[in-house]
């Protein structure tokens, strides 16, 4: 444990560099590391949905799964979600009852083309994607903006799933969904991007051949938003029932926008338009995007997401009911039509009780797999790390920053996973043990958006030093500032960065894990290109040789603010 002495000698290095340090004591435990209670039943300690009495509060998944789609297959739910540049991409979630989810796998363990994807991607790779099941099989389509609309096939959902097809090549074709009508035709509907198509707020559908791997026609317009409110209409998810064919779409942009429901009794219209949610006297912004699904008793429900910046796109779940062939999103107040988003409400009828689950977020690194909760930057490369569930922990070897990269901003070798809630704790355990030949190799914990922050173990000529790193706007390859905060005596130390209301990351760091001290200032957290904040591993060097330092993770536990 650190006596006395030590805590007061890491207290005078900070002085002497003009910094403001503070010994965070530790709330009595009982025992360090804490018990894995909540991790070993899979239960979230930052943000529970179902309120354990038959109703869930919003969001359901309170963390960036943006654009989300959802089917049901027998009694299993599964929805899927952008995830741009982070590999492994197309998460799949599974759920009993639309409000208990578990993360289930990936759709995608490379992203194509793989050369491409090697490097760094910001906001670029899977946009919008959708998932149906047909004859045996699960369907995804997913549209890459620089290079076209993708299908991926599985018989089972955990995989395995083929390699990706281009069902049409081009750029800027975003946001599809396919529909295969009572006579065996096929359709996709999609918009554009217009950073790539040069136009956009229009929405086209297409006939596919009969496996649906490949458009045959150059597509209809059905629905143009210039000229009106639905000028950034976009994210189409087409269904048929009784006769109609509806096309659910947002439009009004993504932080303060609304859902519209288009209808026809022709694929290729005219459609009608009607607005079905909105905020209205909430503070949900922005509620749109998303999918309907009908429950095994005949109940409906709408998925959607909602923009929370800094903690990206939040999935939420909406009640629906029909009106005279029209679809009512949420709690329709005033009776007109048009819902507005619940924030507490009664759980779907399933036909059974479930228990309570949530995604991982905390990882012991004591399985021969990484948790399905931790992605990459880009598409990884196999030294970037390995798990020795012997001793239970998980290796990071350090790689060569790019030479273009002027911070962590272009570093592909960051292991990220999202934030899981407005307010929490992740704490972890570090071992690093750098290349004798080497200096400058680096370690940390870093959170990571257009702006970054975080801690780190840093290797010199003389021996490993605790340092702080910050930059702000990073995107515009902006130099990160680094702060030297102490020596170290040892290769163990323990990061932490607590989340707070707004943001507020407020990193600290411990030698003997129960004593902590603040490292920086308050940063604030802000959102990457199309994506939340995510919070980061990594482990680099800026020379490359034939060896690399490492680090071995022995834990990464997300537990509530104490």
């Amino acid at each position: 444990m650190m006596n006395r002495l030590a805590v007061q000698g890491l207290l005078c290095s900070a002085m002497l560099l003009g910094l403001t340090y503070e010994v965070v004591k530790a709330q009595p435990l009982r025992g360090w590391p804490p018990v894995r209670d909540n991790q070993a039943s899979g239960i979230s300690k930052v943000w529970v949905p179902d309120n354990g009495n038959g109703t869930f509060k919003n969001p359901v998944l309170n963390a960036d799964y943006s654009d989300p789609d959802a089917i049901r297959v027998g009694d299993d739910y599964y929805l899927i979600s952008s995830s741009f540049d982070a590999v492994p991409g197309l998460p799949i979630l599974q759920s009993k009852d639309l409000v208990n989810w578990k993360i289930a796998g990936h759709a995608l363990l490379r992203q194509p083309p793989f050369d491409h994807f090697a490097k760094t991607q910001h906001g670029n790779g899977v946009w919008a994607p959708s998932i149906r099941y047909r004859n045996g099989e699960f369907y995804i389509y997913y549209p890459d903006p620089d290079f076209g609309i993708y299908l991926t096939k599985a018989k089972n959902i955990t995989g395995p799933w083929s390699d990706p097809v281009l069902v049409e090549a081009g750029k800027g074709l975003i946001d599809p969904c396919p529909l295969w009508d009572e006579d065996g035709k096929a359709y996709l509907v999609h918009a554009y991007a217009g950073s790539r198509a040069g136009i956009k707020s229009v929405l086209v559908v297409k006939e596919m051949n009969a496996e649906g791997t490949a458009t045959t026609s150059a597509g209809v317009l059905v629905y143009d938003g210039h000229g009106t409110e639905d000028i950034t209409v976009e994210g189409p998810k087409l269904y048929k029932r009784k006769g109609y064919y509806y096309i659910f779409a947002p439009a009004g942009g993504v932080p303060t926008g609304w859902q519209i429901v288009l209808r026809s009794k022709n694929i290729y219209g005219p459609y009608e338009r009607r607005v079905v949610m909105d905020q209205g006297t909430t503070k949900v912004n922005g509620p749109h995007q998303g999918a309907w699904v009908t429950t095994q008793t005949g109940e409906d429900w709408f998925l959607h997401f909602q923009d929370k910046e800094a903690y990206g796109r939040v999935v939420h779940l909406q009640p629906m009911r029909w009106l005279n062939d029209w679809p009512v999103i949420g709690l329709d107040r005033n009776l007109d039509g048009k819902g507005e988003p619940v924030l507490n409400y009664k759980k779907p009828n399933v036909g059974k009780t479930w228990p309570i689950e949530t995604p991982a977020e905390s990882d012991e690194f004591n399985d021969v797999t990484l948790g399905l909760q931790w992605q990459w930057q880009a598409n990884p490369k196999a030294t970037w790390s390995f798990l020795n569930p012997t001793k239970g922990s998980l290796r990071l070897f350090s790689d060569k920053v790019p030479d273009s990269a002027v911070n962590l901003w272009e570093v592909p070798n960051i292991l990220f996973q999202k934030t899981p809630a407005d307010a929490f704790m992740a704490t972890t355990k570090f071992t690093f043990t750098p290349n004798e030949k080497l200096v400058n190799e680096k370690a940390g914990l870093v959170v990571l958006g257009y702006s970054y922050a975080g801690l780190a173990v840093k290797s010199k000529k003389d021996g490993l030093y605790l340092v702080y790193n910050a930059c702000k706007d990073a995107e515009k390859k902006r130099p990160e500032l680094e702060t030297e905060l102490a020596k170290l005596s040892g290769k163990e130390v323990y990061f932490r960065v607590t989340v707070t209301s707004g943001a507020q990351c407020r990193f600290s760091y411990s030698l003997n894990g129960q004593q902590f001290i603040n490292a920086g200032e308050v940063f604030t957290a802000e959102p990457g290109r199309w994506v939340g904040a995510k919070v980061g591993l990594y482990c680099t060097r800026t020379t490359q040789i034939n060896d690399a330092g490492y680090v071995d993770v022995d834990w990464f536990r997300v537990e509530a603010v104490r």
